[in-house]
């Protein structure tokens, strides 16, 4: 299975663990990066994700996530096939760097793109109504 994980997922394990939910999504992000160590998943990294979390302002923090980050298996480099992709989801309400992650995920066939982030999945839940619609 081919796994590409947004920034706030290899953050997650070291955010603040006081809440539930952000607890079991640190769990389920560990749990997948060991699987990417044991070679049971590939797990993706892009210049996009490397850019966010360069952009950390906890110095602490953005070292455990880069020895995390370790873990990564292949990089997808970004093309001009990309970028015309990420233009459309920008069209579409999609902010850019989660643009370039869903770009990447769907050009390189990611099997799973994975994100903690509320807002991208929000905002790809209120285009999931509108097409239904």
């Amino acid at each position: 299975m081919k796994i590409y994980l947004d920034a706030c997922c290899w953050s997650r394990p070291f955010d603040d663990q006081a809440q539930h939910r952000v607890r079991l999504e640190a769990e389920a992000v560990l749990s997948i990066i060991a699987h990417g160590r044991a070679g049971d998943f590939t797990l993706a990294a892009s210049e996009a994700i490397e850019f966010e979390l360069s952009r950390m302002p906890d110095s602490d923090k953005l070292n455990k996530v880069r020895s995390l980050y370790s873990a990564v298996n292949v990089r997808l480099p970004y093309t001009e096939k990309t970028g015309k992709r990420a233009l459309f989801f920008q069209r579409q309400g999609i902010k850019l760097l989660d643009s370039l992650h869903l770009a990447l995920a769907e050009e390189y066939r990611q099997d799973a793109l994975l994100t903690t982030d509320d807002n991208f999945l929000a905002r790809d839940r209120r285009k999931e109504q509108k097409t239904d619609q």
